[in-house]
């Protein structure tokens, strides 16, 4: 939401895209989930050839109106099922996109049939314990079921916390506060008795009016967090505070 999303949220993106290009090498770069292109354009460059995977035509299209002189292009496809050669592509970032299949597994295969066998996958998702209530995301992760998952398209996976400083965590704790009180009106979870439509469409209308109204310290830079201040540790450092999965997979097994 332009102007409206917490500096906390572009953040947490922001940092896991960090730590892809920490990771990645030159070659061909396939970035799927890539909405109007505004982090995949940060990958291009002399010696990479980008491209960007969305489901809608519109969002796709509009990436490469905003982007393509940068170097970025897209296709319009479902992350289950890419229209793509296997084999063809040196790195694959699925970011923040695997929580949203009801069936994760065929999208995990979709990204290992089309990562060459020198390449290197890398997936973000949010750490099941610190998410927030979300009808968009239908299949949560903790680290050991996001290994498991991972571990049968892949022979070699790292994983890893994306972890907030204290001061991002107060910011989340903050958002999570709001979020309970809203929640607190359906004391008998009506909302998940109504149809999907409706209650996608109510959360998303909650969700737009508790931004405008009470997110005025917390966003267009106000808060002053930026991707700085969230770093990356090691899966046996992985709490329930853990912000976001962060997992490094190489060898497919398509």
């Amino acid at each position: 939401m332009q102007g409206e999303t917490p500096d906390s949220l572009l953040a947490l993106h922001a940092a896991g895209y960090r730590e892809v290009r920490d990771r990645m090498g030159v070659g061909r770069f396939l970035d799927v989930g890539c909405g109007l292109g505004d982090e995949s354009v940060g990958f291009t460059a002399v010696d990479r050839f980008v491209v960007g995977v969305d489901y809608d035509p519109e969002t796709a299209a509009t990436a490469v109106v905003n982007h393509g002189a940068a170097g970025l292009r897209t296709e319009c496809a479902d992350g289950s099922m890419l229209g793509l050669r296997s084999d063809s592509f040196d790195n694959v970032c699925s970011s923040h996109l695997i929580e949203h299949f009801t069936e994760p597994q065929n999208h995990v295969r979709e990204v290992a049939r089309v990562l060459g066998p020198d390449g290197a996958a890398f997936f973000l998702t949010p750490n099941e314990p610190a998410d927030f209530e979300n009808p968009y995301h239908v299949y949560l992760f903790d680290a050991s079921s996001l290994r498991t998952m991972l571990e049968r398209y892949f022979a070699e996976v790292e994983i890893f916390g994306l972890e907030g400083n204290e001061t991002v965590l107060d910011d989340f704790a903050t958002r999570r506060a709001m979020a309970d009180k809203m929640l607190r009106l359906d004391p008998f979870g009506l909302r998940h008795k109504l149809p999907r439509r409706a209650f996608v469409w109510l959360h998303a209308t909650g969700r737009r009016v508790a931004y405008r109204f009470t997110n005025t310290g917390q966003t267009g830079g106000a808060s002053g967090i930026t991707e700085a201040d969230l770093s990356i540790g090691p899966e046996d450092e992985i709490t329930d505070q853990t912000l976001v999965l962060f997992a490094v997979c190489r060898k497919p097994l398509i």
